[in-house]
């Protein structure tokens, strides 16, 4: 199955309010009015694009209209589709890679999120990319987790570094630069605690891992990835702001994607958040990550639209 025909599976709930709210709005050959515009900025609020790239959206698409480049509602998705795809620049959603030397990825996230779990689907994909990965379980106030990896790890066939229930998480992470450097690994993939930014003690234990890798490789952590439920939605985006304001979060991965009916947040995060989307779970196999496609994922949201 090819990544449209994922997505497009992946966003069967999503894509059903999508349909019901755009078919009763936008009938075939129906003029654009004020009334359109109104009702589809409803539609949109509905499906959880957020407020502000909804109101972005519409103002965009009533200039369109009022300088006479789009007419008829018929034209209406294709020009969406296009103002979406436009807001994710390639180059932002590359994984941002060391030049020399092993490149250190941080994830975070909350527990319950897919943390642990998308920590272990970016390991296979990396490996199937030809990378050599060592992960570091730094979540270790959780057992399950430390757990939980190590099954994981033995599944991807990638090597592991873990310390003792309640180890300090720094000193995990400092270890498994150590591995990575010793055995010439390209990637250190680290688990961190999950935490809420109201858990004051766990930031400024993500903020001390983020100070031991950049000690003992130069430019790390190169990547500090954010974690996200999709089906939580606006709440999505509320929590990548929290985040934001106690790390640099460099980009998203967006979990759980398959199980949501509030796909259109994907459009929100990087509008309000100016973070890019790097990856999406589109399932609960090891094989279920993808990188994500901007222009992919729209045709695959609006795939019956048309």
């Amino acid at each position: 199955m090819g990544l449209f025909d994922r997505l497009r599976s992946a966003l069967t709930k999503t894509r059903e309010t999508v349909v019901r709210g755009f078919q009763s709005i936008l009938p075939f050959g129906k003029p654009i009015d004020d009334q359109v515009l109104s009702d589809l900025a409803d539609t949109l609020l509905q499906d959880d694009i957020g407020p502000a790239t909804t109101t972005r959206l519409i103002d965009a698409l009533r200039t369109a209209w009022k300088e006479g480049k789009i007419r008829e509602t018929q034209e209406i998705v294709p020009y969406l589709k296009e103002a979406m795809a436009s807001l994710w620049p390639q180059e932002a959603r590359n994984l941002q890679l060391a030049s020399d030397g092993p490149t250190v990825i941080l994830v975070a996230g909350i527990n319950g999120s897919g943390k642990t779990t998308s920590v272990a689907k970016l390991a296979r994909w990396l490996t199937k990319q030809g990378r050599k990965v060592i992960l570091g379980a730094c979540d270790t106030f959780r057992a399950a987790a430390v757990e939980q990896l190590t099954v994981w790890a033995e599944r991807c066939g990638v090597e592991i570094v873990k310390h003792a229930h309640g180890a300090d998480p720094a000193a995990v992470a400092y270890n498994a630069c150590d591995a990575a450097l010793a055995r010439s690994a390209d990637i250190v993939l680290i688990d961190t605690a999950g935490r809420l930014h109201t858990q004051d003690h766990l930031m400024r234990e993500l903020n001390k891992i983020e100070r031991v890798v950049a000690k003992r490789i130069p430019g790390a952590p190169h990547e500090v990835l954010l974690v996200l439920d999709a089906t939580i939605g606006q709440n999505a985006v509320m929590q990548a702001r929290q985040f934001s304001e106690h790390v640099r979060v460099t980009g998203i991965i967006l979990a759980k994607l398959d199980g949501s009916a509030k796909g259109g947040v994907v459009v929100g995060i990087r509008d309000q958040m100016g973070v890019p989307v790097k990856f999406v779970g589109l399932g609960e196999s090891i094989e279920d990550l993808e990188p994500f496609e901007p222009a992919v994922f729209v045709e695959a949201l609006f795939a019956a639209q048309e």
